[in-house]
């Protein structure tokens, strides 16, 4: 009996043995086997931050068929997923999934990308154009009005025109190239935010919407708070109450900025100072992305007129000024800084406030924007 058992046992070892170098066999012989591409060669993109499991899901979506589990498993046991970088890449017919693994870890890629972030200003974006290395100069001292012409833009000004996100390109391609693609999305997402507008929103057009979107993009990073955010300047829009937003301020101070804001800048006028003019300013301050596109025609409905930093990326929201003057005390001057909210009403017929805000700093004393 004993004799039975033990060779049961020696047995089902055996087979967990046998059973095993089939797997290892199956892996070995699948890492090197040629994927059967649906061409010669398909190009796919692989974006920033992609674990090796949305890898895999890209691959199948640009026609490279590829097991998704053992795709996983060879870039982590190969420690390969460490390695990979984001870019585009192109399958060619014969590969394997090693080859491409090594590809990705080793970055050779057919293509170049480069990002433009939420929240910038057609300046850095610029800047972001001439110092890669990929992308060929042509515009040289283009001015920005002769741009957009050749664009085939009504809007003159070039801020906020042009789409923040990810744009994969061959080197060699040009400045205009690149910015043509990020304006034709840039109008292509704002004309869709567009026709999901609320019916009683506070803008009248979608250049209005985008002017009111790249303020909510400098004002909150907090996702949850966009439409809250949104849902203030509505209200104060509709009610003839200045905006009195420090990022609109900033912007009009152009190189003048120095990351502080006092007293005195907020009573300098611009036509970007939103303490001093009412309504929306001229143009946007910035590029916004879709998020805040979304919020600016999707305000959420409420009584908020006033909000504040709470210091962590969320904002403190109330409907008078004596509560927000608290939350003020609470947030900002308890932590021993200053700030200009959006915040101190004014009479709609009133160029500037009566005063400077309840808040409002000496003019000895530096004042803090709320998208710092």
């Amino acid at each position: 009996m004993k004799k039975r058992l033990r060779n049961l046992v020696l047995w089902f070892f055996l087979l967990i043995v046998l059973a095993a170098a089939a797997a290892v066999g199956g892996a070995w012989s699948w890492m090197h086997r040629p994927i059967a591409l649906s061409a010669d060669r398909v190009d796919f993109v692989v974006d920033p931050g992609s674990s090796p499991r949305t890898v895999a899901r890209a691959l199948n979506a640009a026609g490279v068929p590829i097991w998704e589990p053992g795709f996983v498993w060879m870039a982590r046991l190969s420690e390969r997923d460490k390695l990979m970088k984001a870019g585009g890449y192109q399958a060619i017919n014969g590969d394997t999934p090693w080859l491409l693994l090594e590809r990705l870890a080793r970055g050779d890629m057919t293509q170049r990308q480069i990002t433009f972030l939420e929240g910038w200003t057609y300046r850095q974006i610029r800047q972001a154009l001439r110092e890669n290395p990929d992308v060929k100069q042509t515009l040289g001292d283009t001015s920005d009005e002769a741009l957009m012409e050749r664009l085939g833009s009504e809007v003159k000004h070039p801020e906020g025109m042009f789409f923040p996100d990810t744009y994969v390109f061959t080197p060699g391609s040009t400045d205009y190239d690149l910015l043509r693609r990020a304006y034709q999305e840039g109008q292509r997402i704002l004309a869709d935010t567009w026709d999901k507008r609320q019916s009683d929103v506070a803008v009248a057009t979608p250049y209005e919407a985008l002017v009111l979107a790249s303020i909510i993009e400098k004002e909150t990073g907090h996702g949850p708070d966009r439409r809250r955010v949104s849902g203030v300047f509505t209200n104060r829009l509709k009610i003839g109450m200045l905006l009195q937003t420090d990022p609109t301020v900033i912007y009009g101070m152009g190189d003048a900025y120095q990351g502080r804001i006092r007293k005195r800048d907020l009573q300098t006028d611009t036509p970007w100072n939103t303490y001093t003019r009412p309504g929306l300013p001229p143009t946007p301050i910035a590029a916004p992305g879709r998020a805040a596109l979304l919020a600016a025609v999707q305000p959420e409905q409420h009584k908020f007129l006033f909000f504040v930093s709470r210091g962590n990326g969320t904002s403190e929201f109330s409907v008078n000024l004596s509560e927000h003057n608290r939350n003020v005390s609470r947030y900002i001057l308890g932590q021993g800084q200053r700030t200009a909210p959006a915040a101190a009403p004014a009479p709609a017929a009133a160029p500037a406030p009566a005063g400077p805000p309840a808040d409002a700093a000496p003019e000895s004393e530096p004042e803090q924007g709320q998208d710092q």
